[in-house]
């Protein structure tokens, strides 16, 4: 007999909002709205006013709605007795908030929760260009409040994840032993497969397979970005879409009514973070936390990776789903995602994964098995794993902590001391390099070690055209090499021995 409390999804939605005049798009309480609506209509019983538990992840496309909580419930009818908006827009929130509905209803601290995010930045940017005298529009990404725009960092470039997780790209491969090519072989390999999936997901934003050739290839439209990246290798967030899902327990969907088919019991998770700050990083090659995660969520529901039938694995740049196949062992032929990715499923910002749920409920229902959900945000440092499948997960108990903190700080190597004011010779840990829209290389960042260990940065500017060849040429690997930092004013700059 199972036990009344487990918690199973019983609805999911997906909304994708494309009116031919973007600026006519709704916002994103509207969006959320439509998602749990078709959630509820999939589950097939009234939920939403009896919602006891509303989770909300942090969108930023329109500023004005601080708090999506009130807003959301009151559009729905519903009057829950706690609401919760994830602290920031990241990318693991949708798997936090479905661990914590997990835990209450495990508890019998609530009935029914529902989880809704959206983000609407193809409307507000349309907008914003509508507003404005030379009708450009803001790079959201960068504006955003949660980042800041001064910094030691941000002055090198480093301000959104596109200028900071190449870094981790550039040092994965050079630990690998790969040549560029082959890295980069890798990434088309595994975008062109996510391609395929979206391309069969009526709930993706592009619906186009492409090629692992074109996915890494420049040219007009896949100009480069930050090296390596081209633009068919970063999470595309100029999207209106909005995903929901319902979560109740055995007992509770029974007296309502809803099916077992469309029950997908949800499993213990595990989190582990990075330092907020990506400077203050044990590796570049690594993540501790990232491996916790994962081993751990694994461990807790007694899966083993070669049990999984299905995964997503987090793909807002190459080098996320590159480490964390790596640590399950996941094949370079097999979707590591159920959504399509958040290139051509769509990147709304921190709400990707409430897709990747939906999706993976959709496909555990025709294809009965186990998946893994993981979750990566900020600048590679939130991570959030949790195990679901079509069938009782007899190791998972409720509720019971995700919090692996301790145990990815006890993994993780020293980190080093910075040196911002350091001048003389230095070797490259790890860069990257900056193009503009002509797809020519505009300036370059150079993450060094100095002789005493200590990490610095170094400014390659545009002018150096020599330096900026090497750094992206095919047969280099700069990693490891020697160098000299030189005060200047206003950025220390890095040139090749």
């Amino acid at each position: 007999m199972l036990d009344e409390r487990l918690p199973v999804i019983v609805g999911v939605g997906q909304v994708n909002d494309r009116p031919a005049n973007p600026v006519e798009g709704r916002d994103p309480v509207e969006l959320m709205a439509a998602a749990l609506e078709q959630a509820e209509a999939d589950a097939g019983a009234s939920l939403l006013a009896d919602a006891d538990y509303l989770g909300v992840i942090k969108q930023i496309a329109f500023p004005d709605i601080a708090d999506a909580c009130a807003p959301l419930a009151a559009r729905l009818g519903a009057t829950p007795a706690e609401m919760f908006q994830s602290h920031g827009p990241n990318g693991d929130s949708p798997v936090m908030l479905l661990n914590e509905a997990a835990n209450r209803i495990g508890a019998g601290e609530a009935t029914i929760a529902i989880i809704a995010g959206a983000e609407a930045l193809r409307t507000a940017g349309a907008r914003a260009a509508a507003a404005a005298a030379d009708g450009q529009k803001p790079d959201a990404l960068r504006q955003a409040a949660h980042r800041k725009q001064l910094g030691y960092a941000q002055s090198h470039g480093l301000v959104a994840p596109v200028d900071v997780y190449p870094l981790y790209e550039n040092a994965l491969r050079h630990s690998l032993g790969q040549t560029l090519a082959q890295a980069q072989a890798e990434s088309g390999a595994i975008w062109s497969t996510f391609s395929q999936v979206a391309a069969a997901n009526e709930n993706a934003w592009i619906r186009k397979p492409v090629s692992a050739s074109d996915i890494v290839t420049p040219s007009n439209s896949n100009r480069p970005i930050a090296f390596p990246y081209t633009k068919f290798q970063v999470a595309n967030a100029a999207v209106n879409q909005g995903a929901a899902f319902i979560v109740t327990s055995v007992g509770e969907a029974r007296r309502r009514g809803i099916p077992e088919a469309k029950w997908i019991y949800v499993g213990n998770g595990a989190a582990a973070h990075e330092h907020d700050s990506w400077l203050e990083r044990d590796t570049y090659d690594h993540s501790a936390s990232m491996e916790v995660s994962i081993r751990r969520a694994l461990e807790l529901n007694a899966v083993a990776p070669g049990n999984l039938d299905t995964v997503e694995l987090y793909s807002c740049f190459p080098c996320i789903p590159k480490l964390a196949r790596r640590i399950i062992d996941w094949p370079l032929d097999k979707p590591a995602t159920v959504f399509g990715g958040l290139t051509f499923g769509g990147g709304p910002i921190g709400n990707y994964m409430s897709h990747a749920v939906a999706s993976m409920v959709d496909q555990l229902r025709a294809q009965p098995g186990t998946g893994l959900l993981f979750a990566n945000g900020g600048f590679a440092t939130h991570n959030h794993s949790i195990v679901v499948s079509s069938q009782p997960i007899a190791a998972a108990s409720f509720p019971r902590s995700y919090d692996f903190q301790a145990e990815a700080d006890r993994l993780r190597g020293p980190i080093p001391e910075q040196d911002r004011t350091y001048a003389g010779p230095a070797t490259i840990e790890t860069y990257t390099v900056f193009y503009g829209r002509d797809g020519q290389p505009r300036s370059g960042v150079v993450v060094a070690r100095t002789p005493a260990g200590k990490r610095t940065l170094g400014h390659v500017p545009g002018s150096e055209t020599a330096a900026l060849a090497r750094l992206t040429a095919e047969d280099s690997d700069p990693v490891g090499a020697a160098g000299v930092i030189s005060a200047a004013d206003p950025l220390y700059l890095w040139a090749f021995a």
